[in-house]
């Protein structure tokens, strides 16, 4: 009994999805069907990619690997909100909590490298397409995504290490409905303050660099696009672009809101719903935003799911 009491005394309580909110039940539904089709699409577009000849470009190469990071950045979160909720177990060991940690921060940062990554690549594409596949070579792809999932892993393995050492007071219980490391830190008996400056900096890098360097990569793409004559390639290219731009969009602004808005950590319900929308609405969008501006990725979409239709 004692060894029972001392695990359960050392565990967090998640308090789930906006805590006191009418008709949890419901959102939480509706969470499981977002989760379900963030799945299909972007499992489908991982193997599209991989199955057609005419997709094994960088471009698409890098958009699967996009798939896949929000394919376990959801599953991450996810199967253990809903489990909880239905069970009605509302705890997660101090292990499983670490790991949620680090694979969040890890996949979010990953995420944010992959997509400047991809803004650079399209910029080699519509203003130096001679050179795009010497800039751009297979190697250059493959370090682009290695870069990308290591860059993650090693800046959140320092920051969840970090963050995790600091001493807890008090019942365990986190308002959120995952492990996070601002809901994690007010639990702190310690000052935090000046470990939060150095994630608002660390932030400021992840956030702030990328998204000057994709401006950049844009604004150059946009003054190669006006100067096009062909109006079909110029439609193509604007597509493309606006794409990935839509996924940017989706992606840096509530990581931009949570973590470099002043007061941030005083407004609980509104993190909530920034994490909701980056963390479970966006991988699903991503998969539909590019199925739909892209015509060769929307085409094969359709091809397939005409043949699944058609042997049901």
């Amino acid at each position: 009994m004692e060894t029972g009491n001392e695990t359960l005394s050392t565990d967090f309580i998640l308090l789930g999805l906006f805590p006191g909110m009418r008709h949890t039940g419901l959102l939480v539904s509706i969470v499981l069907l977002v989760y379900t089709i963030a799945i299909t699409g972007n499992t489908t577009l991982i193997f599209l990619i991989w199955a057609d000849p005419r997709l094994h470009t960088s471009m698409y190469f890098l958009l699967s690997q996009l798939s896949l990071i929000d394919l376990a950045f959801i599953s991450s979160i996810v199967p253990k909100m809903v489990t909880n909720f239905f069970s009605g177990r509302r705890r997660i060991s101090p292990t499983g909590c670490g790991a949620q940690v680090f694979f969040t921060l890890a996949l979010g940062i990953a995420e944010c490298l992959l997509l400047t990554f991809m803004a650079y690549d399209r910029y080699v594409a519509i203003c130096h397409p001679l050179k795009y596949s010497i800039i751009i070579s297979r190697q250059v792809t493959h370090l682009m995504s290695v870069g990308s999932w290591v860059g993650g892993a090693l800046a959140s393995l320092v920051h969840t290490s970090y963050a995790l050492h600091f001493p807890l007071c008090g019942p365990r219980e986190l308002h959120h409905f995952f492990c996070e490391v601002k809901a994690i830190l007010k639990l702190s008996c310690k000052d935090t303050s000046d470990y939060e400056k150095g994630v608002v900096m660390t932030s400021t890098a992840v956030v702030l660099l990328p998204i000057g360097l994709i401006l950049t990569s844009y604004t150059l793409i946009f003054l190669q696009v006006l100067q096009m004559n062909s109006p079909e390639g110029r439609n193509k290219a604007l597509a493309t672009c606006s794409s990935h731009l839509t996924v940017v969009t989706f992606d840096y602004g509530p990581a931009t809101l949570i973590y470099m808005r002043p007061g941030s950590s005083h407004t609980p319900i509104l993190n909530q719903a920034l994490f909701m929308f980056d963390t479970i609405l966006t991988p699903m969008l991503n998969p539909l935003i590019y199925s739909l501006r892209n015509r060769e990725v929307g085409g094969l979409m359709r091809k397939v799911l005409g043949r699944y239709l058609i042997s049901k």
